[in-house]
Order: structure tokens, then sequence, then C-alpha cells
């Protein structure tokens, strides 16, 4: 079902984990993805919460993938149409080829990505991340994006993106992970001040929508494996991208978005509910 392999393999790589001090003896959300997607860095805590997931919404794995697809799709878009050219993907998550930069890079072989994420395991497998082409940059910053004006000020992201030209804000599949007691509305607007005109935010995010009783459910699985989150309706998702010129098709379902775009050979018949996730991109004036 993964549109991908993550890199590396988390029983093999369990020691330098714990070295880390990484706990690999409870669940993780970036794990729990990983394994959504097929790949082999999470540990059998993660599975089983995971697989506790799919007991409640057996879709979570197709909405793994169609996220991934999303990401590609918006990326390609970006570069071709929008002459997008640098990146900053905040919550990048686990290594799962192909990464951002490889897509970015498949279409404008000079295009710069910067990967945040605030979590140690991330740092392990980042060696992944920062394969670039010769003409392009890569990099990774351990950073949180509930500090938005750190990441804005950071070296690596200055030294490695021009923020006088135009840049896409890359926020998939984090803004659930982020509610609104920790000003998630305010954490999007502060990032994309700090970008010029002709910036772009794409942004995933799981939705009740389409089964207000499951979601609740699996909310409470993440708070019980110590993630809290909050899954948003379309009106409220919309809301992030206030101030911007959303691309067609606007605000959709995550597979309903450009499929045309989608370079994957075989494409299941899903529905909106299998998918659970409102997905769009916006422009800044």
């Amino acid at each position: 079902m993964a549109d991908g392999t993550a890199l590396g393999d988390a029983e093999s790589e369990s020691a330098a984990e714990l070295q880390a001090g990484i706990r690999t003896d409870i669940p993780h959300s970036a794990r729990m993805y990983d394994y959504y997607l097929g790949g082999r860095t999470n540990y059998r805590p993660d599975r089983e919460a995971a697989n506790e997931v799919a007991t409640i919404f057996p879709g979570i794995f197709l909405s793994a993938v169609e996220n991934r697809d999303f990401m590609h799709r918006a990326t390609r878009v970006l570069a071709r149409s929008h002459g997008i050219r640098q990146w900053l993907d905040i919550g990048s998550g686990i290594p799962t080829s192909p990464n951002l930069h490889e897509v970015a890079q498949s279409i404008a072989d000079d295009a710069r990505v910067v990967y945040i994420d605030h979590d140690p395991i991330v740092l392990n497998y980042a060696r992944a991340l920062l394969r670039s082409t010769p003409a392009g940059r890569t990099a990774y910053v351990q950073a949180d994006v509930t500090q938005p004006d750190s990441i804005l000020s950071d070296q690596t992201v200055t030294a490695t993106l021009d923020l006088s030209r135009p840049v896409a804000l890359s926020l998939n599949a984090l803004l659930h992970f982020i509610p609104d007691d920790r000003d998630a509305y305010g954490i999007v607007a502060r990032l994309m001040a700090g970008l010029p005109s002709g910036s772009a935010l794409a942004i995933s995010h799981c939705t009740p929508d389409f089964a207000p009783e499951v979601w609740a459910e699996v909310e409470g699985v993440y708070r019980s494996a110590g993630t809290p989150g909050q899954v948003r309706t379309r009106e409220e998702v919309a809301r992030f991208f206030d101030g911007l010129d959303l691309i067609d098709p606007g605000i959709a379902v995550g597979h309903r978005w450009r499929p045309e775009e989608s370079t994957r050979i075989e494409t299941p018949l899903v529905t909106d509910e299998d998918v659970s996730l409102w997905v769009g991109v916006g422009i800044k004036p």
C-alpha cells in the first residue's frame, strides 16, 4: 500500500536509537506513519498502535499513501507551473523515497529544500534527506513548528534558502497534531508573513467530516500514545489559506486534487471517507 519504503530497518537500528535517547518502547506518530506507508522504521508498539487505528479506521493505510501522493503532485505543480525553486518542508518525518527534494529536483535540478522536524528520530535518518543534485541544495534543521520565528531566522535555513524569493511552505500531515490551544492558525500566519509575494502554502490535514465518530476514536488512540491532536473540518482547514489565492481545484479531498498529475501506475477506487484528508495549495499575492 506504500508509495515507497523508508530507509533503514528499525529493528537493526534499535541500539543507535536508544543511544540517542529515543523511546522505542512506546508508540510514536512518525513511526506509525512510516508503518502505514509500508516502511521498516517502526517497532512493535508503533505497529500495535497503528493497527488499533486501522481497526477503527481501515482507510488509514490508503489515506497515508494518498497524502504522500498529494505532496508529490503539489510539488510538481509548483515547480513546473509556478516557477517555485525553494521549499521549506516542516514536519518532514522519517524519509520515504521519493522525498520532496527528489520530486522537486526531477523538475528543476537547482531546487533547494530545507527539511524541518523537531523529533530526534528524524535526525537519525536525516542523511537520507541530504542527497541533492549538484545544482540544488538540501539541508535538515531540528526545530519546532510552534516556534516559527526561530525557524525563519535559523542560520541553516537562511544559508540554504533566499527568503527574498518565493518559497513553498509544505505542511503535510502536520497541522492536525497542533491543537487550537497551541495557536495553529497563528503559526501558519507567522510563517507565511516571513515569506515574500509569490510564495506558496501546501497543506494536507485529516478531517472528521466524513466519519466524525470514527475520527473521535482515532484521536483517542493518538492521545493515549502521548500525541494530542485535532482533526478539522473543511471550513477550518480553509482558514489556514486566508489571504492567499487558492489554485484549482481549491480545497479538495486528497485524491481529488489534480489526480491527473499522479505518477502512480495504479490508483485504487476510493471514497472520500477512505481518504479523509482535506488538501490545498495557495499562493501569496
